[in-house]
């Protein structure tokens, strides 16, 4: 997961620095990869080159028939001339302008002016993908109107910033979002935490929205909401560079506003094209015998009655939790919507996804479990999104819901943490701490657990591990005492690490290389491959061997001379492989070389 640090910050503040940030990160709450920095470059003055630019004229340029020629306003006084090669704009149109001096991203040097075709261009006007704010190429950047030429677009667009590659784990389910993560920063820094974002936009109307559960169990919980009058059209560009950012391709503002809401609250969300279903109704309900569906992704799906489906009066139009179907997407036409903002059992959707080996953004998600009253507050979110940029009017709304998960409550027991940890935790640190996750502390230490913890936080060691962690850093360096040391290494054990003394002692290095080999390569193959590449386990260390001396060959190595000691994997009669260790070397020695370390 990518986490954009100038998103995190409309949730929470902190002046700590992004490096400390994700080090107090990685100690207590999940890992951090790495820091990317993306986009333009912030320094050296490099931001103030990139400016909100008016459009006074454009012209067919004299010496060629691709090119315009224009004069543009970036708040000097007086206009710049700046040569183009897009056309999708004319004069009055607000661009984005680079001047010269700047440095764009991926550019090995600062933009200079330059003549073309024999007229002098002081500047570039931009895309969004020369911005990395989008993929978009076939036209420059058009932004609102309003804008005063000659402000920084640092004001108006995300040009450049850090942005923290992050690993959750699967017991951590509410660190799979921006407001997650702003959470925990909060907890770390002492910074304020904001308030979820979204609001409700006013009501246009009280049309039913005909929404049915078979099914309580796999989907406690499907909000729905009716928007009509959507404009479908591509997303602003502060909303596309936020995708980006966070590794999602923007494709409409409609299905742009779903993916950005998920990221935002974790919940995920589906939009149908309303007119498209039959009668106009949801149906959450197995799916039939020999039912298929053809998916977003053009693949016709095979189901069986243990998948959950999102149907309509007539057929399946989207597998829940997973992904939509085509039939129902939508389109540049749509012009009704309706809001899918559900909850959905982790086990049926982790069956599901595994047998269609179909795994994406919101399955990964419902596998790990997704707070259940998160679903109106995602649709909150969304609904105001959809109004404010697609134009649409909220006309009805329905929340169908079966039994919901009561809060768990749990005793506070002080001294619990101490005995446990070996350190000092006063009661009022205790209390504090849990105060900041969102946890409530009664007078009598019952702690009623927020509802985005209440899979993992159950137990008093639970509140422990929640206090404890902050702590970490705290715990002294020191080895465990040993007082005896039993068993001793069986004969294979020792054969093998005497064959590898003895292969390093003649000057051979020892590799280690990948068990998974192509189709042709191994007898056992994998159920669910990773890749064509790595598709069977492999059945003798020659490929991986062959495959290591090889890159070291490219790489200019003279002298190459590997061994391994590891597994192959054979056919059996049994559930599982027959594994037996097995030794190989490589040498571009020679065969006496080889001879050589075999008779050693």
């Amino acid at each position: 997961m990518r986490v954009p640090i100038s998103w995190l910050r409309e949730y929470v503040s902190f002046d700590t620095s992004v490096e400390e940030v994700a080090r107090r990160l990685v100690f207590t709450s999940c890992e951090v990869d790495r820091i990317v920095h993306r986009g333009v470059v912030d320094r050296d003055g490099n931001f103030g080159l990139f400016r909100v630019g008016r459009v006074l004229e454009a012209a067919k340029h004299p010496n060629a028939d691709r090119l315009q020629l224009c004069q543009v306003d970036v708040g000097e006084g007086g206009p710049r001339q700046i040569v183009c090669g897009a056309w999708n704009f004319g004069p009055g149109a607000t661009v984005a302008v680079a001047l010269p001096g700047a440095l764009l991203p991926g550019a090995d040097a600062p933009l200079r002016e330059a003549r073309l075709r024999g007229e002098l261009s002081q500047g570039m006007i931009l895309s969004e993908r020369e911005l990395e704010l989008g993929v978009d190429h076939s036209g420059i950047l058009v932004l609102g109107d309003g804008l005063e030429p000659g402000i920084p677009l640092a004001d108006v667009l995300p040009l450049g910033e850090a942005v923290l590659e992050i690993e959750t784990l699967f017991n951590r389910p509410d660190l799979a979002s921006i407001y997650g993560i702003a959470r925990e920063v909060a907890a770390l820094t002492g910074g304020e935490l904001s308030a979820p974002p979204g609001w409700n936009p006013q009501l246009a109307g009280e049309e039913p929205v005909a929404v049915e559960v078979q099914d309580l169990e796999g989907c406690p919980r499907y909000v729905g909401r009716l928007l009509r009058d959507v404009h479908v059209d591509a997303s602003p560009a502060w909303l596309k560079g936020r995708l980006v950012a966070a590794g999602m391709r923007p494709v409409s503002n409609v299905v742009d506003v779903t993916n950005y809401v998920m990221l935002a609250l974790g919940n995920p969300l589906h939009a149908f094209d309303h007119a498209r279903l039959a009668d106009g109704r949801i149906l959450v309900r197995p799916a039939r015998a020999g039912e298929t569906l053809q998916t977003l992704d053009g693949t016709l799906r095979q189901l069986l009655p243990s998948d959950l489906m999102i149907a309509d009066a007539e057929r399946s139009v989207a597998i829940a939790g997973i992904m939509g179907g085509e039939e129902s997407e939508v389109r540049p036409q749509t012009t009704e919507v309706l809001l899918e903002s559900a909850n959905f059992d982790p086990l049926t959707i982790l069956r599901t996804s595994r047998r269609l080996r179909l795994r994406t953004e919101s399955s990964t998600r419902w596998e790990k479990g997704v707070d259940p009253y998160a679903a109106e507050g995602a649709a909150v979110y969304a609904t105001q999104l959809l109004v404010e940029l697609a134009g649409a009017r909220w006309t009805g709304a329905t929340d169908v819901r079966g039994a919901l998960p009561e809060r768990p409550v749990v005793r506070l027991r002080p001294e619990l943490a101490e005995s446990l940890t070996g350190m000092s935790f006063p009661a009022s640190e205790q209390r504090s701490r849990l105060e900041q996750l969102g946890f409530e502390v009664s007078d009598e230490l019952d702690v009623t657990v927020p509802t985005w913890r209440a899979r993992d936080v159950t137990r008093p060691v639970d509140l422990v591990e929640e206090v404890a962690r902050f702590r970490t850093e705290d715990v002294p360096a020191t080895l465990p005492t040993r007082e005896a040391m039993f068993g001793q290494l069986t004969r294979e054990q020792r054969l093998r690490r005497l064959v590898e003394d003895i292969l390093a002692g003649t000057g051979f290095f020892e590799a280690y290389t990948w068990t998974l080999v192509p189709a042709g390569e191994g007898r056992v193959p994998l159920q669910e491959p990773y890749s064509a590449e790595m598709a069977a386990l492999r059945c003798d260390l020659e490929h991986g061997l062959l495959e290591s001396a090889r890159r070291n060959a490219n790489a200019g190595v003279e002298r190459i001379e590997l061994f391994e000691i590891a597994h192959v994997f054979r056919d059996s009669d049994g559930e599982l492989p027959d594994e037996r260790w097995h030794v190989a070397g490589i040498t571009n020695g020679g065969y006496f070389r080889a001879k050589g370390a075999v008779e050693t």
